[in-house]
This record gives structure tokens, C-alpha cells and sequence, in this order.
């Protein structure tokens, strides 16, 4: 096999492309490649067959032959369509208007999904801007290949993407794809994702598990038929609400009790807020030891505790009737912090319900969100949102990047 065969072969080409020379110039590898001038042209918009109105020369980035940069050149021929005028033609190494060839994106794509940009643009010798691009025309090409993802169980969460407050909405399904990224985290930017979707797709949605955040209520209320019954809120989010009372009783108490256990209470947070089996000996210790002080802190967090015993209904009215009485005992507790989330759940109640009965959760975009903040720590932070969604969309869109 000569040298002009094999990059047939390694470029995937055959007639009427050939590969005409290749040649070694201060250690740059260039393979010309030639359209046969005797074959007629077909228009890419047509498939009509034309004869050849001019030719514009390209060149385009390869994956290096050993140690050496590859370049591919060719003269690409324009066909003459009496109907569409004068078209090039689409050359089948390379994308319409790429710069590299496709198994060079294909291997920038690999590395992307395990390095940031400057990194991989280190690696091949490439500006940061380049990289960028095959990144995005990678997205763009998933997007208008992805198949309709399963809208059944969707999780919705807001993500920052940088300090202070700039967050973006994110749209997950249970099966960890990510289906959508919105602006913001009011209620346009869920709203603007329902939108999107036909009656059809509306409808096929059984449940929706969020946080208790009254602007994605309204917007799914707004939206979605039967939304009631399918908005599920989250275990997570409602024992996080729990902990932050729990945290605030304990914070009022410090000031009141007696000096010598000050220090011990100020530094006992985590204690308070952990699950029972993560906590070492002398964690069990300060706590018991605490409870006898800290009278307040220890009767919020006996409260708190029984509450997260109240997931494992499986009938909406036992359900209902379990955290009425809690809600009951939470308010009577003259405990404020409590009280006050306390009568939160009770005004979303059938949202807690919905997530028990139905065994919905935000675990899954939670899980999400950690790959997240491991994306904006290799990329230092994101100023720009678009970049961002791109990112999230590469990441955790399970789109199908490769041509």
C-alpha cells in the first residue's frame, strides 16, 4: 500500500476524491487531495449533475501522522446548478465550514470530556477559541440530532454559575439527562421551558420534583394540567428547611445558656444538623452532654429528627394525617424557628405528600449539580451564561457530540 492509499484509507475517501500527493515540509505532513476531473458534480441541494463552475482552495487540521502536524489541502469544486447557481461541495473528511477534519474533533471532543479547554488546547497546539468552537458546533449538532428525551419524572434546581446572583435554571429527567437550561430562577425562566413543549409533551409529564421555591409552583400551576397532583417537593429541600431551624434555635439559645457551655454549643452546629449513624463517639458524647444544657436546641432537633421519619408512607391520607400531627406538636413547641417552618409545610403539604406517595425526589439533579460545581471548578467560574449552558449541555446532555 503506498503513502497516497493509506490516507485514503486513514480520511475515509474514495471516488471520485483521491488523494493525489503527500509530501513532508519542515516537519509538516500536507496531503493533497483532488476531485476527479472527469466525473461529473452533483449539487448539493439537488443531487442534479453539473459540471464544474470553479474550485476554492481549503485546508484543514488532521490528527498528526506520528510526531509530525497533518494537514489536508484540496482544490474543492463548485458545481454549476442552472437551478441553485454555483454551490461547493461538501467534502466527506470535514463538516461545511470546518477547519479540522472530523476525527480530529471527534479526538478533541474525547479529551474535552476529561480536561478543561486550556488544557486540550495546550495539547494540540490550539488557540482557546478554537476549542471553543468545536465544542459548541459539537453541542449544536447533538441538539438538532437528540431524540425527544423522556419528560415523564422531571426534576427542576437552580444552579449559580458564578458569585453573587446569577443562577440559571436547569430541567432534568430520572434518567440524569439534562433536557433544558433556562435563564434565571423565577418564574419565567420555568415557564419559558413549558413553553417550549407541545400539549402532547405537557401531558405526558406524571410528576415535577422541585424545591418549595414559589416561582417554579406558579409557573408549573400556570402550565401544566393536573400540575397538584404531579408537583412533588423535595425530601432534600424540605429537610434542609428542617436543619436551618434547628440551626436557628441553637443560635438563639448560645446567648442563654450558661457561659462554661457557650463554646461548646457555638461549636456543635454539624453535631446537631448530621445524621445519627455518621456521628463519631465523642460526637455522641458532646451531644448527650449538650441536651442536658441546651434545652431548646435538643427539643428542636428531637422535632426535626421525628420528622425525617415521615417519608416511608405509601397512602396519601396516612401521609396527610402523620404530618398534621407533626405540624401540630412543630407549632405548640413555642419554638419560633420551628414554628415558622413548621406552617411552611403545612401550606405545601400536598406537595410533600405528592413526594412520598409517589417516591419522588431531587436525588438524581442533585447528583447533577455536583458534576456542576466540578465543571465551573476546572473552568474557573464562567462569565458568560451562554458558555455556561453550552457546558452543561456537553456534560449532561447525553447528546450524541461526534459526527
Amino acid at each position: 500500500m503506498d503513502e497516497s492509499t493509506l490516507y485514503e484509507h486513514i480520511l475515509g475517501i474514495s471516488k471520485p476524491w483521491f488523494v493525489e500527493q503527500v509530501a513532508l515540509e519542515k516537519n509538516v505532513v500536507h496531503v493533497y487531495v483532488s476531485y476527479d476531473p472527469d466525473t461529473l458534480l452533483n449539487c448539493p441541494k439537488c443531487a442534479k449533475a453539473c459540471t464544474q463552475y470553479d474550485s476554492k482552495s481549503r485546508t484543514w487540521r488532521h490528527l498528526d501522522t506520528c510526531q509530525y502536524q497533518t494537514l489536508v489541502h484540496c482544490n474543492v469544486p463548485r458545481a454549476d446548478c442552472s437551478k441553485h447557481g454555483a454551490l461547493q461541495l461538501e467534502v466527506p473528511w470535514a463538516s461545511k465550514n470546518g477547519r479540522f477534519t472530523q476525527l480530529f474533533e471527534s479526538t478533541v471532543i474525547d479529551w474535552l470530556q476529561e480536561l478543561s479547554i486550556n488544557a486540550v488546547a495546550r495539547r494540540f497546539q490550539l488557540s482557546w477559541n478554537a476549542v471553543d468552537r468545536i465544542l459548541r458546533d459539537a453541542v449544536d449538532r447533538g441538539m438538532s440530532l437528540r431524540k425527544q428525551p423522556c419528560l415523564r419524572h422531571l426534576a427542576v434546581d437552580e444552579v449559580s454559575r458564578k458569585k453573587g446572583h446569577h443562577y440559571v435554571t436547569v430541567i432534568s429527567n430520572k434518567e440524569g439527562q439534562v433536557i433544558d437550561v433556562r435563564h434565571g430562577k423565577d418564574k419565567a425562566s420555568l415557564s419559558a421551558f413549558y413553553v417550549s413543549l407541545n400539549q402532547e409533551q405537557l401531558a405526558s409529564i406524571e410528576t415535577i420534583s422541585m424545591d418549595m421555591s414559589p416561582s417554579y409552583v406558579y409557573a408549573t400551576l400556570e402550565h401544566i394540567p393536573n400540575a397538584k397532583d404531579k408537583i412533588c417537593f423535595d425530601k432534600f429541600h424540605v429537610i434542609q428547611d428542617l436543619n436551618k431551624a434547628v440551626d436557628g434555635v441553637r443560635r438563639s439559645e448560645v446567648a442563654r445558656i450558661d457561659k462554661t457551655h457557650r463554646k461548646s454549643l457555638h461549636l456543635s452546629r454539624f453535631i446537631w444538623l448530621r445524621n445519627e449513624q455518621n456521628l463519631s463517639e465523642t460526637h455522641i458524647q458532646i451531644k448527650e452532654r449538650l441536651m442536658h444544657v441546651a434545652v431548646k436546641t435538643a427539643r428542636s432537633h428531637a422535632i426535626v429528627q421525628y420528622a425525617k421519619t415521615l417519608w416511608s408512607y405509601r397512602y396519601p391520607k396516612s401521609a396527610e394525617k402523620a404530618w398534621s400531627k407533626w405540624i401540630s406538636w412543630a407549632v405548640r413547641s413555642r419554638l419560633q424557628p420551628i414554628k415558622t417552618v413548621a406552617m411552611s409545610i403545612k401550606e405545601k403539604l400536598w406537595g410533600i405528600v405528592n413526594a412520598i406517595t409517589k417516591q419522588q425526589t431531587n436525588a438524581m439533579a442533585e447528583s447533577l449539580n455536583a458534576k456542576l460545581k466540578m465543571i465551573k471548578v476546572r473552568a474557573k467560574g464562567f462569565r458568560n451564561e451562554e458558555r455556561f449552558k453550552r457546558m452543561i449541555m456537553f456534560y449532561l446532555g447525553k447528546l450524541d457530540l461526534k459526527h
